[in-house]
């Protein structure tokens, strides 16, 4: 197919983009576009229960998760943002529909919940039209577990269980999440230290930037060798089943996050 030239910057403020956005089913997240001119996106309903989202530091990550977020919330969805930084998701503090947690002890007891509302969704054995889909966005997500398994050995008793009951509501979500209408966007390699080794099969969607060629072959190895990798904000590659994509990302601003969200003339799906 041929290759055509990236856009340099894909705003949520260029023309037409914001209709095309909210143009999409419900479930459905535009990433961006490729160097084909495809519309790159996601799909939680059809083949992509979670995200993974892996980059190198100041490789754009947070963007990613900030825009699939809000695309989801703009369609009704409800999420819960971990934010260890405390500072990266600050648009996520001041929208009802969203739990926004930074410090690790608000972090845990998040998860902890997390694993309450996944049984009762389960519960409720596939009538889960009048549920909203439920987003959990991870940033930093490695260090994230870490230090919420090293949070849990503080004050871990006798008899309790050796793993942090926030991590097993993580996995436990990564497991059950499409039957329970909850998604993972994971920030970070899902490193089988932490989580259970299989889980790297939970995410249909895997998006890279400024990525080693070791984290190209074991995220991404049905698409290949590495390719050739680009320092241009916004730009990722993002690989699915029919294979690997070059493509520019939707810059979305926290203050065109908030006031999308906020906007009581938007279109909701």
């Amino acid at each position: 197919m041929k290759k055509t030239a990236l856009p340099k910057m894909l705003s949520f403020a260029a023309p037409d983009l914001r209709e095309q956005i909210e143009a999409l089913p419900e479930g459905t997240a535009l990433i961006g576009i490729s160097t084909d001119g495809r519309a790159i996106a996601v799909d939680l309903d059809v083949e992509a229960p979670h995200v993974l989202v892996c980059t190198a530091s100041g490789g754009g990550s947070t963007t990613i998760l900030r825009s699939l977020t809000a695309q989801f919330l703009h369609q009704g969805a409800h999420a819960l943002v971990l934010d260890p930084k405390r500072i990266s998701h600050l648009w996520a503090r001041s929208l009802p529909t969203v739990t926004h947690r930074g410090n690790i002890a608000g972090i845990h007891d998040a998860l902890v919940g997390l694993a309450d509302e996944l049984k009762r969704r389960l519960d409720l054995n596939g009538d889960l039209e009048d549920v909203p889909r439920l987003i959990v966005a991870i940033d930093e997500a490695h260090a994230t577990l870490r230090q919420l398994a090293r949070y849990w050995e503080t004050f871990r008793q006798e008899g309790d269980p050796k793993t942090s009951p926030a991590i097993t509501a993580l996995e436990d979500a990564l497991w059950a999440g499409r039957a329970a209408r909850v998604h993972v966007i994971f920030d970070g390699r899902p490193h089988s230290t932490v989580l259970g080794p299989e889980v790297r099969e939970q995410f249909a969607t895997v998006i890279l930037a400024r990525f080693a060629a070791d984290t190209w072959r074991r995220l991404a190895p049905v698409a290949g060798p590495a390719p050739k990798q680009s320092s241009h904000p916004g730009r990722f590659h993002v690989v699915q089943h029919d294979g690997a994509h070059e493509t520019q990302a939707v810059l979305m601003t926290d203050t065109d996050v908030v006031n999308w969200l906020t906007d009581p003339t938007a279109n909701q799906s």
